[in-house]
């Protein structure tokens, strides 16, 4: 028999602030956290724009020797996985640890790779690999936190963080763990990562405009906003979480995984692959469309993305996609890549415990193509028992997980 898997802590920074009060008060509003990069000099680029982490100082968080040994990803999992834990109140040191990332250590590959080049081998640091690897962010949660379960780190691309919440959520329901800390971390505004998106034509190009530039399913949509941050959930079996009296916070009831096996960047023109997702997070969920009340949606500000999104879910959902609540928060965090499933996670808990829905902001020009509900640029109140949160990333992943509000 399944078990009931639920949410008893949650954790996150982004560009909406450095923690989910932050987040959720920020998004509710439709403010943007997009603005012009300013880590580094984009006099020479073609894109100036990014969704950065804002007045984000290591020296706030970390003892300044501890900085140094961390990848800016790395730091962002450790703050939302300690906010997850305080959250949660969980003391065992029995938990797991899943983190999703696209890429890792970007800021520490491009740093070390100028130190090879300008120094030769003697000048990488003995720290350069320890502080890449995609699967260190775990790996520093579990050491800080003594977290002696299983840990691994998930690469799905923009799917990461919902695949890392979706394996801890069927680990625990088939009885192979009580307790997982998962979500998503990323850290790469870097020169080397903007350029690669930018010449591959996937970013918007509206430098004028950061904070209109991302717009989902908005006609006149030209591409997504990288970004950064993290979010981290616990998990728990159900009984675990009630025999020490959790305060729980949602509950997950459904995860969908698929791939296209069509294109590396783009959507199956069927969108085949992404309405199977959906429809085997409802099947494994037990629920009918018509109980979905919201669907965080992946809407990406791409072209193809939000057209085929919306032609999957009419095609999952029939006649119930124009009645469900639909929005894209990438509107105003921009793209978190492998973070991204973990904030977008948190804020379908949060439109179930507030009943409110969060809009799609710069929704100015209506796309014939996609045509359904997307909560244009104002929030409003609507009492939900059940969400949806889907994501979609390049090598044809995509992954759904299924939220609902807690109940005993």
């Amino acid at each position: 028999m399944k078990k009931r898997v639920v949410i008893t802590g949650e954790g996150s920074i982004s560009p909406l602030g450095h923690n989910s009060q932050s987040l959720w008060k920020n998004l509710v509003k439709g403010k943007s956290g997009i603005d012009y990069i300013s880590s580094f000099d984009t006099e020479n680029f073609s894109i100036k724009i990014a969704g950065e982490v804002k007045d984000f100082d290591p020296n706030n968080f970390f003892e300044a020797k501890e900085a140094r040994k961390l990848d800016r990803f790395t730091m962002f999992g450790l703050i939302a996985a300690e906010q997850a834990l305080q959250n949660s109140n969980y003391k065992s040191s029995d938990a797991g640890v899943i983190v999703g990332t696209g890429v890792g250590g970007m800021h520490t590959l491009e740093e070390e790779h100028q130190k090879l080049i300008k120094k030769g081998q003697r000048g990488v640091s003995p720290f350069y690999v320890p502080k890449m690897i995609p699967n260190i962010a775990g790996g520093q949660i579990a050491i800080k936190h003594n977290l002696h379960g299983l840990n691994f780190s998930m690469s799905t691309a923009c799917s990461s963080a919902t695949d890392a919440i979706g394996m801890a959520y069927r680990l625990i329901s088939n009885g192979y763990s009580k307790a997982i800390l998962c979500g998503g971390a990323e850290g790469s505004i870097t020169p080397l990562t903007l350029s690669g998106f930018a010449n591959m034509k996937a970013l918007s190009k509206n430098n004028e405009n950061p904070q209109g530039a991302s717009k989902p399913f908005d006609k006149d949509r030209d591409g997504f906003i990288l970004s950064e941050g993290a979010g981290m959930l616990m998990l728990e079996d159900y009984d675990e979480a009630k025999k020490r009296d959790a305060n729980i916070i949602g509950e997950i009831i459904g995860y969908g995984i698929t791939n296209d096996a069509f294109h590396i960047t783009q959507p199956d023109n069927e969108s085949t692959g992404a309405s199977n997702a959906i429809t085997m997070a409802l099947n494994d969920a037990e629920i009918d469309t018509s109980e979905v009340g919201y669907i965080n949606a992946h809407g990406t500000s791409t072209y193809f993305n939000d057209m085929l999104e919306t032609q999957a879910l009419k095609k999952v959902f029939g006649k119930d996609a124009k009645n469900v609540s639909i929005s894209s928060t990438k509107s105003m965090t921009g793209h978190l890549l492998g973070a991204a499933g973990a904030i977008e996670a948190i804020t379908c808990i949060n439109t179930l415990n507030n009943g409110i829905i969060p809009p799609t902001i710069n929704y100015i020009n209506p796309d014939p193509e996609c045509d359904l509900d997307y909560t244009p640029n104002e929030a409003f109140k609507k009492d939900i028992n059940i969400s949806m949160s889907n994501s979609f990333g390049f090598g044809g992943h995509n992954s759904v997980v299924i939220f609902k509000k807690f109940s005993s």
